[in-house]
């Protein structure tokens, strides 16, 4: 019982090393952002290029760094519970893969939605409908964004795909697959269902600000509370009517 603990504390403090350093790239990069239009100075009110094959590089790893950082925390039972298998299976002389083959499969599927995402952010920033700081400049769209997220609150998917990442072990038992590559598999399946659960919630950064640090946080923290704590169906409605109403006041104000 004592290994299985220090098991779990070993894979929890991974976890919060990963998570910690996330944010810490983070708070580096909205500094320099801060920065930047703190030292343009008027410029900082011009519509931004559309970003090269480099910038666009680098605006990749951006969201696959932010995406780790708020969405591993809501995805530690999971990962936790996969990690007491990996532990409880050696104890009995069966080998699963470790449980990092688990999170690997669990960001690439994130790293496909920030794929995605940054696409959308070169085009955005392209059409000249974001500021420097990466939020929309344009009531209407900032409007359509917070309509989508809040309509998809009460959509029957939003509520599979939340019932999904909230349990777990329902969730082993479902989709177990052997060996790495199952390991693997299953870590991006989980994934997917948090994409599908919480993909809207991360566009609403292009309303919002994706370089604002204080908003990411609020939204990571919904994240955790909506995916978490108890009543998760009565929190995602409260948040979408809140943000229709959002919506309409934005294109009413």
């Amino acid at each position: 019982m004592e290994r299985l603990a220090g098991e779990r504390l070993a894979v929890a403090l991974s976890l919060a090393g990963v998570v910690a350093l996330a944010w810490l790239y983070l708070w580096r990069q909205a500094a320099i952002a801060h920065s930047g239009m703190a030292m343009g100075g008027m410029a900082s009110d011009m519509p931004m290029a559309a970003p090269g094959a480099a910038d666009f590089a680098l605006l990749f790893v951006m969201w696959v760094v932010m995406m780790a950082g708020m969405m591993l925390p809501s995805a530690s039972p999971a990962i936790l519970l996969y990690g007491a298998m990996v532990r409880r299976h050696a104890e009995s002389g069966r080998t699963l893969p470790a449980a990092w083959i688990f999170v690997s499969g669990y960001l690439l599927a994130w790293a496909a939605f920030s794929l995605l995402a940054a696409a959308l952010q070169a085009l955005l920033q392209h059409a000249a409908l974001l500021d420097p700081m990466m939020s929309s400049s344009s009531r209407q769209l900032t409007a359509a964004l917070l309509a989508a997220a809040g309509v998809y609150q009460f959509t029957p998917l939003k509520d599979r795909c939340l019932s999904t990442c909230r349990e777990p072990v329902a969730f082993f038992l479902a989709h177990w697959r052997a060996g790495m590559g199952g390991a693997l598999r299953m870590g991006f399946e989980h994934g997917a269902y948090c994409v599908g659960c919480c993909g809207l919630l991360m566009l609403l950064l292009f309303a919002v600000g994706v370089m604002s640090l204080a908003w990411v946080a609020a939204i990571a923290a919904f994240v955790l509370v909506e995916k978490l704590l108890p009543g998760a169906r009565f929190t995602s409605r409260i948040a979408g009517l809140a943000l229709l109403a959002l919506a309409g006041a934005t294109l009413l104000l």
